[in-house]
């Protein structure tokens, strides 16, 4: 609140810093996995643990901590143990491969994600500064232009470069490319596709256009809605019946 009443570019001055903190922790946390990509969450849930797997024969594996829910459970009434439901006779395919581990959920963690190095770290890097050269250049022109385009233009490009660059050295460093990717990095991949979308809510782009669509469209969709509700159904064949007065 403090830096919002000293004005624009004093609040961008402090995200700068908040920005700049984060990314020396991800630079640092990527050196300390010897340069692997960084997740979001950073600790991704698996089915299994891959450790407990080598102490445990076939038969005394446990079933994953997300089919014990209680409704797909029935309990005893004398002794209390629970047993799973069977599953429906034109299901049984489906319920085998649902107990079935895939290759994933038995690889080390280190297996799940492979090292970058060259093009691809360069990428990974440019990922992990982007906020900061995004906050600094929406600072340096906070009290020149507010609408200014220069720093969404900078963000944009530096986050689709650093994609395209991660994408180019998967194609020429990685057997087999984009699909050789393990599920985990296929997942991620796609999540920072999606993530390009959050650049119609910022800077210029936002202040330009989607600020008035914000505005304009709740009005649109609820004139649409009273519009309907007044409406008679075409395909209806009986109305109802008029009230009349004694």
């Amino acid at each position: 609140m403090a830096a919002k009443r000293r004005g624009e570019k004093a609040r961008w001055k402090v995200v700068v810093l908040l920005e700049s903190v984060k990314a020396m922790c991800r630079l640092l946390l990527m050196r300390l996995t010897n340069s692997r990509p960084l997740l979001n969450p950073p600790l991704p849930e698996r089915e299994a643990d891959p450790s407990t797997l080598e102490e445990k024969d076939g038969s005394g594996l446990e079933s994953p901590p997300s089919e014990k829910s209680e409704e797909t459970q029935w309990t005893m009434p004398r002794t209390g143990l629970s047993l799973p439901t069977l599953p429906s006779s034109s299901d049984i395919s489906g319920y085998l491969l649902s107990k079935a581990l895939t290759a994933d959920d038995i690889k080390p963690p280190k297996a799940l994600l492979h090292r970058v190095n060259g093009m691809g770290e360069l990428a990974e890097v440019l990922y992990i500064l982007r906020p900061v050269i995004y906050s600094a250049a929406m600072y340096y022109w906070a009290t020149k232009n507010k609408k200014s385009w220069q720093p969404w233009v900078l963000g944009v490009t530096i986050e689709y470069g650093a994609r395209q660059l991660a994408k180019k050295d998967l194609q020429e460093r990685r057997a087999g490319g984009l699909r050789a990717l393990t599920a985990l990095e296929k997942e991620e991949l796609k999540r920072r596709g999606w993530s390009l979308g959050w650049w119609l809510m910022r800077g210029a782009f936002y202040e330009t256009f989607t600020k008035y669509v914000d505005t304009v469209l709740p009005h649109a969709i609820l004139t649409l809605l009273t519009h309907t509700e007044q409406s008679v159904d075409p395909c209806s064949d009986q109305q109802a019946p008029k009230q009349t007065t004694a």
